[in-house]
């Protein structure tokens, strides 16, 4: 259920999600992130090595297969880089290890470099005892689905077991630390100008961007402020990067920087935050780049990627530039999956999920950090001014665990809550009632001009939800 203003309703007539909703297609143990859980509860080490040992066997039925692997900074990271390789090489492939880099980073190798696959392990911004693997086809898209099933089945004994590798089959590892330098390189001249002098606050999280982002701001001439850059293991997104905002901006505040930068544990997230300590979150960015694409008669098709989380504000202001929108559901997946089918060149999440088409496949954070330091440079403005006309609505979000999903958002009581809701709000905010991808949990969150209304008109949508019966 999707109700608003007639911003919201503008857009039903678009190309993008809208009118017809896609159902999430998540397998058993790959989700639309991946293979991700507690580390050794819900993926062990027997999983990885059996995800290695098939995709080694998959790719190299008819040539010697050649798979990349990265990681982020979590201790068992290194457990399940071992037990990955060693599953790759003992059905005959050979496994390129980047060491600690970026997710973005192992896309780019996988495209570049003629590898069969890449995989990454990481869980994001989720907690270090959390961990994950993200398998990554050869263009750098995230694996196909039927790959993903076909693993799942392997794991599962559902199909026969594939042969061990001898002699000289048998894969070896390479130490592949040139391939991530090779990406450093490729961030560094996608800078249209140098840093020099700009004072630019950079959070690592403790994660992947540790040993990316400063080389890349050093090398283009910025005067580097970093924190959390210095991970031990367990010290990834705690209390730093994307997911603790509040850290940069009392770190640019205090330093007087003229911008922030703070990313997840894998870096394929950037949120900004300007000279005064204001966060550009991820809508914010699309409306800088966005703008500064239109300006320049670039932006393809007039017309940005959002999803159906992204601001109301964020809509009203493209409207006043005459700039069009499209809306995926809520994972970057999709708002690719768009940006491909189309030809649009931006697209992105309000997480900090961004993806420029022209230069990557994924949401990459340092490549946002770096297009966010070319609007500033090339308008000579600062990020506070270029964010300014856009006004973001207070906004509130509440899941509700329920039963039945399904029997939840189809109960016509709850439907009727929402659509009064809706016509309440007219054109001076919107409702979203959603159901999540993962947890047996409905999500109603409002948007409108005070977070009092915010609260009330959500309550009142759970309220009916719980006198039906619904919740658990």
């Amino acid at each position: 259920m999707f109700y608003g203003s007639k911003f919201v309703n503008r857009s039903d007539n678009k190309r993008g999600i809208t009118r017809k909703k896609r159902k999430i297609i998540m397998g058993k143990y790959f989700g639309t992130d991946g293979f991700r859980g507690e580390a050794n509860v819900v993926l062990t080490v027997e999983h990885a090595f059996k995800v290695g040992r098939y995709l080694g066997w998959y790719f190299g039925q008819d040539h010697k297969a050649r798979i990349v692997i990265g990681k982020d900074t979590r201790r068992s990271s290194y457990m399940f880089e071992y037990a990955l390789a060693a599953g790759l090489t003992a059905s005959g492939a050979d496994a390129y290890l980047l060491h600690v880099t970026t997710t973005p980073s192992v896309s780019y190798v996988v495209r570049t470099e003629d590898f069969d696959c890449g995989l990454m392990i990481s869980a994001s911004h989720n907690p270090y005892y959390d961990n994950g693997i993200k398998v990554i086809n050869s263009e750098g898209h995230k694996m196909e689905a039927e790959v993903e099933a076909k693993i799942e089945a392997y794991i599962d004994g559902e199909i026969d077991e594939i042969p061990l590798a001898t002699k000289e089959s048998i894969g070896r590892t390479v130490d592949y630390a040139a391939g991530r330098n090779r990406y450093i390189g490729h961030l560094i001249s996608l800078a249209t100008r140098s840093f020099k002098d700009m004072r630019v606050g950079l959070d690592c999280a403790n994660g992947s961007a540790s040993s990316v982002a400063k080389s890349v701001f050093d090398a283009l001439g910025a005067k580097t402020y970093v924190i959390n850059n210095e991970p031990n293991g367990v010290n990834i997104n705690t209390n730093c990067g994307s997911t603790h905002i509040e850290v940069l901006q009392n770190f640019v505040k205090e330093n007087q920087l003229d911008v922030g930068f703070a990313f997840d544990g894998d870096a394929d997230r950037c949120i900004a935050v300007d000279e005064n300590g204001n966060v550009v979150d991820g809508d914010l960015i699309l409306y800088v780049y966005g703008r500064y694409l239109k300006e320049k008669g670039a932006l393809r098709n007039n017309t940005v990627v959002t999803t159906i989380m992204s601001n109301f504000g964020l809509y009203k202001a493209f409207d006043e530039l005459g700039i069009d929108y499209e809306k995926t559901q809520v994972g970057d997946k999709y708002v690719y999956e768009n940006m491909v089918k189309n030809g649009h060149r931006i697209g992105g999440e309000q997480s900090g999920h961004i993806i420029f088409s022209k230069y990557a496949t994924t949401g990459d954070g340092i490549l946002t950090a770096i297009k966010m330091m070319e609007v500033m440079l090339e308008k000579k403005s600062s990020l506070a001014t270029l964010t300014s006309p856009v006004r973001i609505y207070p906004q509130v979000l509440k899941n509700v665990r329920v039963k039945s999903k399904p029997e939840a958002l189809n109960d016509a009581d709850v439907q009727a809550a929402v659509k009064q809701v809706a016509e309440t709000l007219g054109s001076t905010g919107r409702i979203l009632v959603r159901e999540s991808g993962t947890e047996p949990v409905i999500r109603v969150m409002v948007e409108a001009e005070t977070e009092e209304e915010c609260e009330k008109y959500v309550d009142s949508v759970i309220d009916v939800i719980k006198e039906k019966g619904h919740c658990e």
